[in-house]
């Protein structure tokens, strides 16, 4: 992908092809290089948008780590991957990040397929010490005793049950593996929990740091001390973590070596402390304390959240820059957001939950009217899953919002803990379908077909604002059971969409616009697609029939019945995957009710999709409009030809 407008570079960063480059510095000359890298990250981010607070707060923690280590011999993994955009500039893809998420370019995240120091692909949270942990284990098993791995995780991400399950097997294996603690306070939202509240007890301990501080020279310079210098060093450590933090650090129960905490944003310092750590055999784990958005004003002392990914913005001024302020139909999310404020206020037992995307969800709003029926559970989605089955036992009603990707990880806490015990757990899945430039691990591609095939699951998808607030809505109704309902990333379609409730009848699907030539059968958004395409229809004077189906499971068999009767010619639109979903479904009615139609299915194919924005990748995949306008008129083609031959 060709790159017109070229983005000044530094003096120091101008030179800087590979971390090789970098390593020819002198450490006092990472402060200058940290400075170039985040001002190029803020020219490029502010004109074409990304992920902004995550990676400036490791600028300085990243130079050092290349600096130090023998990347990609060494092997450095990143957490979730927002934070890797400096990271991506030092290895060699800095000519190409203006390309940044846009189709055909730069993918926003670690991306093995893109470079050797990406060493492992990242999309979500929580992964890097498994994985670092797995590599370590291999190397060793490979007679690689000084190969380094080192694992980049933040505070919000270290919440995951995953993690914790990593920490708990390296403190076993004595392996070479470093773990960096990005202690920030923060996820996508504010973290939450105990960790963070005890991350907090040992960054502001000032007696800690006065006496870590004064050991450091002892643990970095243990040579001095002759044979017996670790075991010295060590005592006199634990000693005064003992006396200071208590009689326990978490992590050194697991048999980490505790450092820190220290200044994430002072880069020779760091880099001279991790060079002191490589000589530490065992695991390790290195706290360090940063701040999003460091060192662009607007993004350091404004609205965290806001700043993770503002879109763009103003360099010089901070202002973000919004799209043009007529009124527009509103997100799905705010959607979902205002109507369970509505509906908590009619129904007491109703309760929202999120791992840790309250403000992506839209949950804030109702964190901040109802704050005791809110739950940010921290990034812990299967938690978040069983937690929501717990409370329906006692009569609650969760809403249990969680990404459509995200979800994929709470799957056995689905089928074992819900739909087994068949408890009204009512799960609200954002970004349903394809997302855009978040790119292959953020796409919603399969919940369909995996929610599809679970007992006593309701699969259901909105077309509109209305039908979103009328599923909402029947959800929560006297014994439901299991009920899952899915709406894209984006806007809907809507202006007046704050209409009275209505009950859907479940497994209830419904005829949008008669057609005698070809029926399509569209599930969720994807009917607007249908919408549009009837205006060429009517212009061409072709009689199409469109249905609503809303209903994945259970399929409204009575209205297929006289679909499948009086349509020889069907199609089946989805933002799904095609294998298992539903058009599959479609397909299973047929074979099983012994229909001859001929059924054509529009949806996402046996592929892992990359990014783009949302429009882009309909047309792409064919699914868009166009590609309804274009299928049925193939399909009318080949009914002349029959007929004429």
């Amino acid at each position: 992908m060709t790159q017109k407008k070229k983005y000044p570079q530094g003096p120091l960063l101008s030179n800087i092809n590979s971390p090789s480059d970098l390593r020819k510095l002198g450490r006092s000359q990472l402060k200058q290089v940290s400075n170039e890298i985040r001002q190029y990250i803020v020219d490029i981010v502010s004109e074409k948008g990304g992920h902004f607070g995550a990676s400036l707060g490791v600028v300085e923690l990243t130079v050092a780590l290349h600096y130090v280590f023998n990347t990609p011999y060494d092997q450095l993994v990143w957490d979730v991957g927002h934070q890797a955009y400096g990271h991506k500039i030092l290895t060699g893809r800095k000519e190409q990040f203006p390309t940044n998420r846009i189709k055909g370019g730069l993918s926003g995240f670690p991306k093995r397929s893109e470079s050797v120091y990406d060493t492992f692909g990242v999309g979500h949270s929580s992964t890097s010490i498994s994985a670092a942990l797995g590599m370590a284990l291999a190397s060793e098993s490979k007679g690689e005793k000084n190969k380094q791995h080192i694992a980049v995780i933040g505070d919000g991400s270290m919440t995951a049950g995953m993690a914790f399950e990593a920490l708990n097997h390296a403190g076993a294996e004595h392996s070479n593996l470093l773990v960096i603690l990005n202690d920030n306070c923060m996820s996508i939202d504010p973290a939450v929990g105990a960790l963070k509240e005890y991350l907090t007890d040992i960054s502001t301990s000032k007696t800690y740091n006065k006496a870590r501080n004064k050991i450091w020279k002892i643990l970095g310079k243990i040579s001095q001390f002759g044979p017996n210098a670790q075991a010295i060093a060590k005592k006199v450590e634990g000693a005064i973590k003992t006396t200071i933090l208590g009689e326990s650090n978490y992590f050194e129960s697991l048999n980490f070596r505790y450092f820190g905490p220290i200044d994430g944003h002072d880069a020779e310092h760091v880099a001279e402390v991790l060079k002191d750590l490589k000589d530490i055999p065992g695991p390790k784990i290195l706290h360090c304390l940063t701040v999003k958005g460091k060192g662009f004003t607007p993004a350091e002392k404004g609205d965290t959240t806001t700043w993770h990914a503002p879109g763009v913005f103003d360099k010089e001024t901070g202002e973000i820059i919004k799209a043009q302020k007529k009124k527009t139909p509103p997100k799905y999310q705010d959607v979902f957001g205002e109507t369970i404020i509505e509906l908590a206020k009619q129904n007491k037992d109703i309760v929202g939950i999120s791992p840790a995307m309250l403000s992506g969800s839209s949950l804030t709003k109702m964190m901040g009217q109802m704050p005791k029926r809110t739950f940010d559970v921290g990034i812990a989605e299967q938690h978040a899953v069983t937690f929501s089955a717990g409370m329906a036992t006692q009569g609650k009603i969760p809403f249990c919002n969680i990404y459509s990707t995200f979800m994929q990880r709470a799957y056995d806490q689905v089928i074992h803990d819900v739909a087994l015990q068949n408890l009204n757990v009512v799960f609200c899945l954002d970004r349903g379908g394809v997302v855009g430039a978040d790119g292959a691990t953020h796409h919603g591609a399969y919940d369909i077909a995996f929610f599809r095939c679970i007992p006593n699951m309701i699969v259901s998808a909105p077309m509109n604002e209305e039908e979103l607030r009328n599923l909402m809505y029947t959800a929560q109704l006297p014994n439901q059971g299991p009920f899952s309902m899915r709406y894209p990333r984006g806007k809907g379609v809507m202006l007046d969409w704050e209409t009275p409730f209505k009950e859907i009848k479940i497994g209830e699907g419904r005829l949008i616009k008669k057609g005698e030539k070809i029926a399509i059968l569209s599930l969720g958004h994807p009917g607007n697609f249908v919408v549009s395409a009837q205006a060429e229809f009517e212009k061409e004077g072709l009689s199409i029939a469109h249905y609503d189906m809303r209903f994945a499971k259970p399929l409204d068999e009575k209205l297929l019945h006289k679909i499948f009767t009086k349509f020889d010619n069907i199609i089946t639109i989805e933002d799904g995957c095609l294998q298992g979903g539903f058009g599959a479904a479609i397909l299973e009615f047929m074979a099983n009710n012994d229909y001859k139609s001929s059924v054509k299915r529009l949806g996402i194919p046996d592929e892992f999709v990359h990014h783009g924005t949302q429009e882009e990748l309909h047309k792409e995949y064919f699914y868009d409009t166009s590609a309804i306008v274009d299928t049925v008129h193939e399909i009318l083609a080949k009914k002349l030809v029959s007929q004429v031959g």
